[in-house]
């Protein structure tokens, strides 16, 4: 497969802006892949696709507000910073992204804040637009970090042109995120209400959580025609003892395991054993998925519609067949399905 076999024409209208009225209420496209079919429903109507002891695996990464504005000592341009990762809580050093990048350098000093009560001082160059900061703060780090939680904004994904909104706060995380770690959501479950999650529950159906927290190369483009070639970034993921159990136990019994999201399926081939059973993982994983890819773990799964020569495409034409996979995003772009981070979801069994 070549990175041209998943381009296709996307109309900017088909990009959702803002997220569906109700959690649940989302459109949910549904393929089978025995039998080629395309159903159209709600993403509530997902419980009628599941039996009790079936197991949903869910990301319980939460998104921390990983996107701040400073302004350049002496100019006082203003600049955007994007935290990536903490590389040393002692020392407050993170690895960022900065805009416009042409006009940091190293040495350069930021201020954040109205009062300009947060200073970060640039020491290092990563990539062309990556630099590491450390920040000047003399408070507690648990003071340190509410800082950055006041000054920072919700994250969302920059084809997103509108300013952030405070519903975003709330609908930009799963109603099940837990673990802080993400500067992106796992989409695919953005779509759980409370009100779906009890009804599963109620129905019988299998709840196992895994980490993974999303960092923006799960977007960055593909930039070479031979997949072979690509290389993702390393994300952090954890697997637990306990959801292992859950998830083999319902494999072995030839239950259904349903990895809600590419984050989900990620972790799960990231943490396969030699005899194809689910290991505890600790770790980094920079595993890219692309046709052709025998699964291990999960046999069904719940993710977005995405954008072209992405990653997430792939792994999805890898899970469901590429020419299954182009059939029905042409009839989502016909009927009106909205792709991307806030958009609707598909379910693939």
């Amino acid at each position: 497969m070549k990175l041209s076999n998943f381009n296709f024409e996307l109309p900017n209208e088909c990009l959702a802006e803002y997220p569906s009225e109700n959690r649940d209420e989302a459109k949910l496209m549904v393929l089978n892949r025995k039998e080629k079919t395309i159903e159209h429903k709600q993403f509530k109507d997902l419980i009628d696709y599941f039996d009790p002891q079936d197991v949903m695996v869910l990301n319980n990464t939460k998104v921390f507000p990983a996107r701040l504005f400073g302004n350049k000592e002496k100019t006082g341009a203003r600049i955007e910073v994007f935290l990536l990762r903490e590389l040393n809580p002692e020392t407050k050093l993170w690895d960022v992204l900065v805009d416009p990048a042409r006009k940091i350098r190293i040495g350069n000093k930021l201020y954040f804040g109205d009062d300009e009560s947060l200073v970060a001082e640039v020491i290092d160059n990563t990539t062309s637009r990556g630099r590491t900061l450390r920040f000047l703060y003399d408070g507690s780090y648990s003071d340190f970090r509410k800082k950055l939680k006041e000054l920072g904004q919700t994250p969302l994904p920059k084809y997103i042109k509108r300013e952030v909104e405070p519903e975003d706060e709330d609908r930009y995380q799963t109603i099940y995120a837990k673990n802080e770690g993400a500067v992106a959501a796992p989409t695919a479950g953005l779509h759980f209400s409370k009100h779906l999650l009890k009804r599963l529950e109620i129905k019988g159906i299998d709840f196992a959580e895994v980490t993974l927290h999303v960092g923006l190369g799960t977007f960055s483009p593909v930039e070479v025609e031979d997949l072979s070639k690509h290389k993702m970034d390393s994300e952090e993921a954890f697997i637990t003892s306990e959801a292992t159990q859950i998830i083999n136990k319902a494999k072995n019994d030839k239950r259904r395991v349903c990895a809600v999201g590419t984050t989900v399926m990620r972790a799960l081939e990231s943490a396969v054993s030699s005899d194809l059973e689910l290991n505890e993982f600790g770790g980094w994983t920079n595993k890219f998925i692309f046709p052709p890819y025998d699964f291990h773990i999960a046999n069904c799964m719940i993710t977005n519609f995405h954008t072209p020569k992405s990653t997430l495409l792939m792994m999805v034409a890898a899970f469901a067949g590429h020419d299954f996979v182009k059939k029905a995003y042409e009839e989502a772009i016909k009927e009106g399905y909205r792709f991307y981070s806030y958009g609707d979801a598909m379910l693939i069994i």
